[in-house]
């Protein structure tokens, strides 16, 4: 299989990198970003780094150049972990944070899917706030709650304009994440807020990324991926020395 990986120098895109180059299944590696992106140090000797390509892209929201093409064409998923988080959100141009986290998904489904082998799955790393329906009042972080909402839906709207080009989308929903080196407790009022979704709050890193590459090599299972569907296949699908540690 063929994977592009787009936010790969991120927490989430760079775990994907790492367990992809660990897996067999996985023949080629596209990391698609702004800047260089180098084989992860803790890969492990089992990983095989020679399968991971480095793309850059300028422009996100204009046609990519042959360059780029050239490498994501034959495609067979898409992980997109590019955008601006909630908390990173907070005090920037709104219209700004639109753009990274619209625009350039939109654009980026549209033009891999159109260079892609049948089926594409595009599997979109969004979170368990994120609101879907437009008509809903939501007590904070509503203006970008929302414009996430709006993207889920309209990735899930193209693959079904398109499924004559094989388009396959599913979002992944995770609540807190867990990582080494990262804080992993969550407060009393964030752990309510959460548990408030009905849904699993937090999902290890590890197995976040390994269900999603599961989804793109075995088929779409659901949408979305909440929390605890999240950690029940990455807890399936990962052996003990793949867990980053």
């Amino acid at each position: 299989m063929k994977l592009i990986v787009t936010g790969a120098t991120g927490l989430v895109g760079s775990e994907v990198i790492r367990l992809a180059l660990r897996n067999p299944a996985v023949t080629s590696v596209v990391a698609v970003a702004r800047k260089p992106v180098l084989p992860p140090a803790n890969a492990g000797p089992e990983a095989d780094t020679s399968k991971l390509q480095s793309v850059l892209v300028e422009d996100w929201t204009a046609p990519y150049p042959e360059s780029v093409i050239q490498h994501i064409k034959d495609a067979d998923a898409c992980i997109w972990a590019l955008a601006i988080t909630p908390t990173r959100s907070q005090g920037m141009d709104f219209a700004h944070v639109t753009v990274v986290c619209s625009d350039y998904t939109i654009n980026g489904l549209a033009i891999m899917a159109a260079l892609a082998n049948k089926p594409f799955r595009f599997i979109y790393t969004s979170g368990v706030t994120i609101e879907r329906d437009q008509t809903k009042s939501l007590q904070f972080l509503s203006e970008y709650r929302l414009m996430r909402g709006r993207v889920e839906n309209a990735i899930l709207d193209y693959a079904k304009q398109h499924q004559a080009l094989g388009v396959e989308v599913t979002v992944a929903k995770p609540g807190g994440i867990e990582a080494p080196n990262r804080t992993a407790i969550i407060s009393d009022a964030m752990k309510a807020m959460l548990d408030a979704f009905g849904h699993t709050p937090t999902v290890h890193l590890s197995e976040l990324a390994a269900a999603m590459i599961d989804q793109s090599l075995n088929g779409i299972s659901k949408d979305p991926l909440w929390g605890e569907d999240l950690v029940q296949i990455g807890q399936r699908v990962l052996r003990k020395e793949d867990y980053l540690v």
